[in-house]
């Protein structure tokens, strides 16, 4: 006789969780403290699968430490992300698969980040034209949003919107799971959540969605905005409408135990052609974007719009990671090579940040280009201490082959 089949406390889809593999295997990343990759991890697939959702069916997942990186800032200091294993990004994206359908339906049409169907770009665009529309705006920074996150408050909203008890547990789980340090040191957390996990961001969505959105349409539903993850515009009509709800915001913000940075938070006059006056504060940074008074071409010539091109601190972080590639310095590889290797990034960098105001990229981009002049001279004796034989010879080569280079695309050529 055959013993009797055992019923798991918790129904899990086996399909959900292999769903979930896929959605991992395809975000990449780097291993977690196990030091497993994500090759490694497939090594094994069937038993490492089966091992997550037997884990998880049972009620006995406990996720590992969270493996702390310092990822350097384009203003300055370093923002810490945390990076799970490969086994908890799986099992937190099998969370996500049964969470996220109950709650994104019911977000606000302005919150744009880490949603389907929407984009940082999307935000820009529509910060755009809201600035066009709106004098002032509040440029929102909310201090270390995902090192606060109060526990208490998360698990409430996510109790809202789901009855299921593993659901409960594990993103309880989650949330207090410890960090392990860049100097091997493991730290407990009492609040806040990893930047960088496959959970976080639903859970920081869902959270403001109740601190922020809800609340700011409820009370100043004349008052249009758009966020993406922490990061926030709101729009206003007056310069007074813009102190009354910063603060007012200031007050939610500390209700919820979160509070807005005192010096990156700050009210913006949108100056233009038609705005006269001044104000402190006439820029601002919005997602990688510099809006500010520009002069800008349209049907009836040259006139000064606020518009948004790539921030400076964009610019600066995309010509350092330039510098790094040391492209003079690959005399080994063919220059088929090396357009093989950067325009995948380069591409990426147009397509963001030349949706506004292209040309603002160009002098940045340039820059690769004296790099494969220097590249050039090392590789080919007749080109070496001739830097305008160099350029000519890479010219002739934009001439013939011209989609070579993503940035000779735009006619960027040496």
């Amino acid at each position: 006789m055959s013993a009797p089949k055992q019923v798991k406390p918790f129904a899990i889809s086996k399909r959900v969780v292999f769903e979930a593999w896929g959605k991992v295997k395809a975000n990449g990343g780097a291993a977690g403290v196990d030091g497993q990759s994500i090759a490694e991890f497939e090594m094994d697939l069937q038993s490492n699968l089966y091992r997550v959702w037997n884990r998880m069916s049972s009620g006995t997942y406990f996720p590992p430490a969270v493996r702390a990186v310092e990822i350097p800032k384009a203003t300055g200091g370093v923002r810490v992300l945390g990076v799970p294993t490969v086994t908890d990004r799986v099992a937190q994206t099998v969370v996500r698969s049964y969470l996220e359908p109950l709650v994104e339906p019911l977000f606000h049409p302005d919150s744009y980040g880490y949603r389907p169907g929407r984009s940082a770009l999307d935000a820009v665009g529509a910060c755009r034209e809201r600035c066009w529309k709106s004098d002032w705006v509040i440029d929102l920074d909310i201090r270390a949003f995902f090192d606060s996150l109060n526990h208490d408050l998360v698990m409430r909203t996510v109790a809202k919107h789901t009855d299921l008890p593993w659901v409960l547990l594990y993103v309880q789980r989650w949330l207090v799971a410890p960090l392990k340090h860049v100097d091997g040191t493991v730290s407990a957390r009492a609040q806040g959540t990893p930047q960088g996990s496959a959970i976080s961001p639903l859970l920081a969505n869902l959270f403001l969605h109740y601190a922020f959105d809800r609340w700011l349409a409820r009370e100043f539903p004349v008052v249009s905005f758009e966020r993406y993850a922490d990061d926030a515009v709101i729009h206003c009509v007056s310069k007074s409408q813009a102190v009354l709800v910063l603060s007012r915001l200031k007050k939610r913000m500390g209700q919820v135990g979160l509070e807005l940075h005192p010096d990156k938070t700050r009210i913006v006059y949108c100056k233009d052609v038609n705005r006269s006056g001044s104000h402190d504060h006439e820029q601002f940074n919005f997602l990688g974007y510099a809006f500010r008074s520009r002069i800008v071409s349209g049907k009836q010539g040259l006139f000064v719009s606020f518009s948004p091109a790539i921030s400076d601190p964009a610019a600066k972080t995309m010509r350092g990671k330039i510098k790094a590639w040391r492209l003079h310095n690959r005399s080994e590889s063919s220059i088929g090579h090396l357009s093989l290797m950067i325009n995948p990034i380069v591409t990426g960098w147009i397509t963001y940040y030349g949706r506004f105001h292209r040309s603002k990229l160009f002098p940045s981009l340039q820059n690769i280009n004296k790099y494969l002049m220097r590249w050039a001279m090392k590789k080919y004796k007749r080109f070496r201490n001739r830097p305008t034989a160099a350029r000519a010879w890479l010219r002739t080569i934009s001439v013939r082959q011209p989609g070579l280079f993503a940035h000779w695309r735009l006619g960027l050529t040496p």
